[in-house]
């Protein structure tokens, strides 16, 4: 155990987030097949979601579902624009914001302020967005 963690340690070894969905079949087929991502079935009825990078994501049902209003999961991308062409052909539909500059692609640029993104919805309603490699 290095210097660091000795004066932080407090018994964690890793840490996942985890997001609700209103149904998980449709979030599987989304994030599997849409996304492209690798989904396995987790413990007690959970997704797990393999990100590249080796993090991982949980997804569970809730009956009382309601999406987030806010940006839950970001993708980094090496090229947004065609990213966001392939996601567009295989039926994304990207979101528009009032205050951002957006393109016919839905991309707002990051202007040196920040990455060039895009944002989209997922079966339930979850905001996610591709961006550049920040």
């Amino acid at each position: 155990m290095t210097q660091h963690q000795s004066e932080h340690a407090v018994g964690i070894v890793a840490g996942f987030s985890g997001f609700a969905v209103s149904d998980l079949d449709a979030a599987r087929t989304f994030y599997a097949e849409t996304l492209g991502l690798e989904v396995t079935a987790g413990e007690m009825g959970m997704l797990r979601i393999a990100l590249p990078g080796g993090a991982t994501v949980i997804v569970y049902p809730k009956p009382d579902f309601a999406p987030a209003t806010y940006t839950i999961l970001n993708f980094a991308v090496t090229d947004l624009d065609a990213t966001v062409d392939e996601l567009t052909e295989r039926g994304v539909e990207f979101l528009r914001y009032d205050g951002f500059d957006q393109n016919d692609k839905g991309i707002a640029a990051g202007g040196g302020q920040g990455p060039d993104i895009a944002w989209f919805t997922d079966p339930s309603g979850n905001i996610l967005s591709v961006l550049t490699n920040p």
